[in-house]
């Protein structure tokens, strides 16, 4: 059976943002904390001293956010790789990095706008003038100042047009900067490596990625969007569902679970 999304109906916006956080969940299972932890004969009140994490103050966090602008500025892409987390760093190169900074806008300048310091990470939010024009971005950080995340806003843009943006970052293996189309929240819950993960088994029942054919928007509400990304793979073609809220965030993606077969050419 395909998944639920599949009729289109009303009640699966009725629930509003409660739906699309239950599809993202569903479509990305969360990693467990025992999947992603070795079990320590360290006691309670030990281990959580020894790994506590520390966030950065704002002084430093500013600085940070500061150096790794610069070094977009630059185009330099071995400064950029050398500020990923090592989570980021595992899905990607110094060259895969130069490759994808050569087909953003040139970074013209920015200012840093606010600095929000949580328990583990601090997240920055800065305006950027590019060469096509100003962009908002929020760059999560953790405590040693590496990112561990980030996010544009793209309000401004088409719901059909992020949501194919986003399949075509999954489909080129750029997949820091397709998370980055998701929200921090759901980002919190898919790594850059799950997202791979995710890609690729999908590709084990369709077939390798060809192409993108189109994007549409398939039903909308105050509060949700849902695109249907048609992808065409070397076995077969079937849809993508994308769940955006009223910003344009992704808060969500179903993968199919029985794909359809090609449709023959007209």
């Amino acid at each position: 059976m395909r998944s639920p999304l599949r009729p289109f109906s009303k009640p699966f916006f009725a629930a509003g943002l409660l739906a699309t956080s239950l599809i993202g969940s569903a479509c990305f299972a969360p990693i467990s904390s025992a999947q992603t932890s070795a079990p320590s004969s360290a006691t309670p009140g030990a281990q959580s001293a020894a790994a506590a994490p520390v966030a950065l103050g704002v002084p430093q966090a500013r600085a940070a956010a500061n150096a790794i602008l610069e070094a977009i500025r630059k185009g330099d892409a071995n400064a950029r790789y050398n500020q990923f987390s090592d989570e980021l760093k595992a899905v990607t190169s110094p060259q895969m990095v130069q490759n994808t900074m050569r087909t953003q806008p040139k970074l013209l300048s920015w200012k840093l706008l606010s600095v929000n310091t949580g328990l583990r990470n601090t997240t920055v939010e800065a305006s950027l003038i590019t060469s096509k024009g100003t962009r908002d971005v929020f760059i999560v950080l953790n405590g040693a100042g590496k990112i561990v995340g980030y996010h544009f806003d793209r309000t401004d843009e088409a719901s059909s047009q992020v949501a194919l943006n986003f399949v075509k970052s999954l489909s080129s293996g750029q997949y820091i900067s397709a998370r980055s189309f998701l929200s921090l929240d759901l980002q919190k819950e898919i790594s850059p490596e799950l997202l791979q993960q995710k890609w690729q088994e999908l590709q084990q029942l369709t077939g390798n990625f060809v192409k993108v054919t189109k994007a549409v928007e398939a039903n909308s509400t105050a509060t949700a969007k849902l695109v249907m990304v048609v992808t065409q793979f070397n076995r077969l073609t079937d849809s993508l569902f994308v769940i955006l809220d009223a910003n344009n965030t992704i808060t969500g993606v179903d993968f199919p679970i029985d794909p359809s077969k090609p449709q023959p050419a007209q």
